[in-house]
């Protein structure tokens, strides 16, 4: 089993000694995707390394709309295949880890006239239930549909279906299952860019990286080279054809839970385009999201909501719930995501219909994931190590082994309440004993108006190889995502809290915060009305 240490000092320390290392695979990209691969690979024993351009999740990974569902409108495009194994995948994962992975019920309201109606819905959720193999909805008449959700555009309303799917932290998600893979004896590392691969003839060999922090460029030896790069798949392979990555934006915005009091989600259509749009309850504030539309900023600056973008989704919450006149003024923050869509080159194609379906790109020594969904992350990671195992010589079997070890209970402080203490076991895993411990130093107390605790902060300074500010305010906590201005008005105690324990001068501290205030400004709150 692999030490926990996992600071910046310790990743100064060992980068030598793992660019020294011969690797068995090696997995290029932090989010998801690749945080599954490292996990399955160590479970089973492979010595293997992930590393990461910029900081895990900060990609795809931290910006997606936290659902962890089947994927209903695939059974409409007749995606049975993919929609059956995600279903399987959601119970999966409410069974393993439970704090992390929450089940949330969803309402699809029906109006006179309008599409799809309760029969044809009905329909597809029997068939949803099929696949997943348990009844997992029913029809709520108009009655009881005012008392689940007062507000609701109420005319020509006549009832709704209700059904079950899930929801996450879908950055907190990465790192409890980066950390398995750690405690298996596999290794991550952020803040290391690819700037090639190194290959011997036609075969990958291993890779060329630059460290973010030093500037080092250093050499990767390993068997098999992994890519789990999302919307950069593109950029480092070398085999050509017809598929390739097209990368779709969708984007969402963040209201404060008293704005909008949801206990459900809702689904409809947009009135403008048909496209399905989610108001859902998160982490205690209201989400509405999300957009599908070609991203054609740079790849390598943070993806940005436009104000197009913004309109739309103020005029679809408007659609919905007309009476609670939700407007900019009220969004505390917003993000933006790249889907990572794999296109047959047809530009014509809407990006609402392209498939979610993922697809292997495979050349010596190297194999390519592109597309997928959150959901179905263990499934992927099965395929890319079936493609690499006969390159090792190792045989493969999927063992069906659980992604996340079970915990023994353990007592957390008593002023916790059974929900705060399943939150906790379900993001922390195996890192709880030490968060038990700066629960008991620092306390019990929230930050602001989230759910996040402060030790939550200490313990992420601590040990949980967070390089930049941001690294600690927007994906190992949502901080900048759940409180005004990015968190701005925490940041002194914050600061108090984390300096010490990430080691860093005062002038260090003060230009992180700078570069963070700018980052949030920039990629996280509203963009300038005229803005393209």
């Amino acid at each position: 089993m692999t030490t926990m240490a996992w600071h910046a000092r310790w990743r100064e320390q060992a980068l030598p000694g793992l660019a020294a290392t011969e690797w068995d695979l090696i997995v290029v990209g932090g989010g998801i995707s690749g945080a599954g691969i490292l996990r399955e690979a160590a479970r089973r024993g492979w010595k293997c390394l992930l590393i990461e351009q910029h900081d895990f999740a900060w990609g795809t990974s931290s910006r997606s709309s936290k659902m962890v569902h089947g994927g209903l409108r695939y059974i409409a495009k007749g995606q049975f295949r993919l929609t059956r194994e995600s279903v399987h995948e959601r119970q999966r994962l409410l069974g393993e880890a439970p704090g992390l992975v929450d089940p949330l019920g969803y309402i699809f309201p029906h109006y006179r006239g309008a599409f799809p109606g309760r029969r044809v819905m009905g329909a597809l959720l029997t068939l949803y239930d099929w696949l997943a193999g348990r009844r997992n909805h029913r029809y709520v008449a108009r009655p009881q549909l005012d008392y689940l959700a007062p507000g609701l555009k109420e005319q020509d309303l006549l009832g709704g279906s209700l059904f079950g799917d899930a929801i996450t932290d879908d950055a907190r998600l990465v790192l409890r299952v980066l950390g398995e893979a750690r405690a298996d004896g596999g290794e991550a590392l952020n803040g290391l860019r690819v700037v090639e691969l190194c290959r011997e003839g036609d075969r990958v060999v291993g890779l060329l990286a630059e460290d973010s922090e030093g500037g080092e460029r250093l050499r990767f030896s390993g068997r098999v080279v992994a890519l789990a790069t999302g919307a950069w798949s593109d950029r480092l392979r070398q085999v050509s054809g017809p598929e390739h990555i097209r990368p779709l934006r969708g984007s969402h915005l963040l209201l404060p839970g008293w704005r909008l009091p949801l206990a459900h989600a809702f689904s409809f259509l947009h009135a403008e385009d048909g496209r399905p749009i989610f108001v859902f309850p998160w982490e205690g504030a209201t989400v509405i999201g999300t957009t599908d539309l070609d991203h054609r900023q740079d790849l390598d600056q943070e993806p940005r909501i436009s104000a197009a973008e913004v309109d739309y989704l103020l005029a679809a919450c408007a659609q919905q719930f007309p009476a609670a006149r939700i407007v900019a003024a009220d969004v505390l923050s917003c993000w933006a995501g790249v889907r990572p869509v794999v296109s047959h080159g047809d530009a014509s194609t809407r990006p609402s219909d392209e498939t979610r379906e993922h697809a292997l790109w495979i050349e010596p020594g190297c194999v390519t994931l592109a597309g997928g969904k959150l959901t179905t992350f263990r499934l992927l990671a099965l395929d890319v190590l079936r493609a690499c195992a006969p390159m090792l010589g190792k045989a493969f079997v999927d063992d069906h082994g659980a992604t996340f070890a079970p915990m023994p209970p353990m007592p957390l402080p008593a002023p916790l309440t059974p929900h705060q203490q399943q939150r906790l076991r379900g993001r922390y895993g195996r890192e709880l004993p030490a968060l038990a411990a700066l629960l008991t130093q620092i306390g019990c107390d929230k930050v602001g108006a989230s759910e996040t605790l402060w030790a939550e902060l200490a313990l992420a300074a601590e040990q949980e190889l967070v390089l930049h500010l941001d690294d600690l305010l927007l994906r190992r906590t949502r901080l900048g995502l759940l409180l005004a201005h990015g968190a701005a008005a925490e940041l002194p105690r914050i600061r108090q809290l984390c300096q010490p324990r990430l080691g860093w001068s005062d002038a260090r501290w003060q230009h992180e915060q700078d570069r963070y205030l700018a980052l949030w400004q920039r990629s996280y709150s509203l963009p300038a009305p005229d803005a393209a």
